[in-house]
């Protein structure tokens, strides 16, 4: 579902550089946040845009009681600018240009391998780093289910049919796994012509030792799968979870595990007490 595109050379801690489009990603703020607080910079995974209530941060609004919240549309999404291949390097990039002096960070699926990327080059910037189960695999790769995820990804990927339309695959992508298909409207149509086209993020190489070395709190969420449709499950919730574990304990982050399979959209009170919990402590006395 995607283009590799060409990675740039010399980044930080084993992550490629790479040259940053022109444009800035459009963030919707929410909060102006006490004194003193750093700030939090949420990134969005597939299918979805920043402020979304099905996908996206929506359910994250009522933190910026406290905190000034700067939710990313990636570039091709939402109303952030088009770029003919979207790619989690090139939105490390993009996030580490949000992070300003300092601030904490969350990312989901696609996301989270984004804000794993930056806190690699920019450790220096990230206060907190909260992962919501997010879709790099390869560092799992030595999981039995994570390595058969990984070539089956791999397989689907090469046989994308040609002319496929943004509609079509949005309805493939849920229906296969016994998923609700969203309402097609221009936006989701949009998010699903981003997804064909990025570079796979379950194939990317982050290095977990320099974040199992950075000095940042860091957490882990994830859900139990309970009440998922079977298929996803299998394909999908499976390979997720074992990634999730193998990562959370490679860099050793607190494991938080909700009911159901979307922790922030389906587990908000839950997901946000703990996202509060976590900042409230990084933040100096």
């Amino acid at each position: 579902m995607g283009s590799y595109g060409h990675e740039g050379r010399g980044g930080q801690g084993g992550v490629p550089e790479v040259a940053r489009p022109a444009g800035d990603v459009h963030v919707t703020v929410w909060g102006d946040g006490g004194a003193g607080r750093a700030p939090v910079v949420f990134v969005h995974g597939i299918l979805t845009w920043g402020d979304d209530e099905r996908y996206g941060f929506a359910a994250q609004r009522p933190l910026a009681d406290r905190y000034r919240l700067l939710v990313m549309d990636r570039r091709g999404y939402g109303r952030s600018p088009d770029i003919a291949h979207s790619d989690w390097a090139v939105d490390a990039e993009d996030i580490v240009g949000l992070l300003g002096t300092g601030a904490h960070l969350v990312g989901h699926a696609y996301g989270g391998v984004g804000a794993m990327a930056a806190a690699v080059r920019r450790p220096d910037l990230v206060r907190s780093l909260t992962l919501i189960q997010p879709g790099a695999l390869r560092p799992a790769e030595g999981h039995p289910v994570v390595a058969e995820a990984l070539a089956r990804a791999r397989a689907a990927t090469a046989a994308l049919p040609a002319g496929l339309t943004p509609e079509e695959f949005l309805r493939g992508a849920t229906e296969s796994v016994g998923m609700a298909t969203p309402e097609p409207t221009p936006e989701r149509l949009r998010a699903a012509a981003a997804t064909m086209a990025e570079r796979p993020c379950w194939d990317a190489d982050i290095p977990l030792g320099p974040l199992a070395g950075a000095p940042f709190p860091k957490l882990m969420v994830s859900g139990d799968w309970a009440g998922a449709p079977e298929q996803y499950r299998k394909y999908a919730g499976e390979p997720l979870i074992a990634c999730a574990e193998h990562i959370a304990a490679a860099i050793g982050a607190e494991h938080l595990v909700v009911p159901g399979y979307y922790p922030h959209t389906q587990q908000p009170d839950r997901v946000n007490a703990a996202l509060r919990e976590l900042w409230d402590g990084a933040e100096p006395v």
